[in-house]
Order: C-alpha cells, then sequence, then structure tokens
C-alpha cells in the first residue's frame, strides 16, 4: 500500500470519525456528554485538516477551481427572494 493509499485511508476514516462525533454532539442529552463530543469534534476536525494539508502539498488532493459563471448560476438558483 502506497504513502498515498494510506493517507487517502486515513482522510476517510477521518472524516467518518467527525461525522459521528457530530451527531452525537447534536443528538447529547446533557451538557457533559454534549461537551465531549464537541471537543472530540473539534480534535477531530484539526486531523482532519492536517491530513488534508499534507496531501494537498504533495498533490495527492488536487481541487478544481470552479468557473465564475457557474457559482453565480448556483447562487441565483439558490438566492432567497428579497
Amino acid at each position: 500500500m502506497s504513502d498515498k493509499d494510506i493517507m487517502e485511508n486515513l482522510l476517510l476514516t477521518t472524516k467518518g470519525v467527525c461525522d459521528l462525533y457530530l451527531h452525537g454532539s447534536i443528538e447529547s442529552s446533557t451538557p457533559p456528554v454534549h461537551e465531549a463530543f464537541h471537543a472530540a469534534l473539534n480534535d477531530s476536525l484539526c486531523m482532519q485538516e492536517t491530513v488534508y494539508k499534507q496531501m494537498e502539498s504533495r498533490g495527492w488532493y488536487a481541487v478544481e477551481q470552479e468557473q465564475p459563471q457557474r457559482l453565480q448560476q448556483v447562487k441565483q438558483k439558490f438566492a432567497v427572494p428579497a
């Protein structure tokens, strides 16, 4: 397994963990449980960002730039009428 594959797996796993902690935080019934999930979520988000930045710096996570015209179309589509 290559370093890229390992990093991709780590990123996907970390994203999944973030999703679980988010739902735990939202659904928690007491402040201490909410705080525990919230702290774990923040730690996981920091880890996810670190993994992403490492992958991006190696060219393993390329982000495509969207055309400005397409962005404007999407904004107009979802704009709330005044």
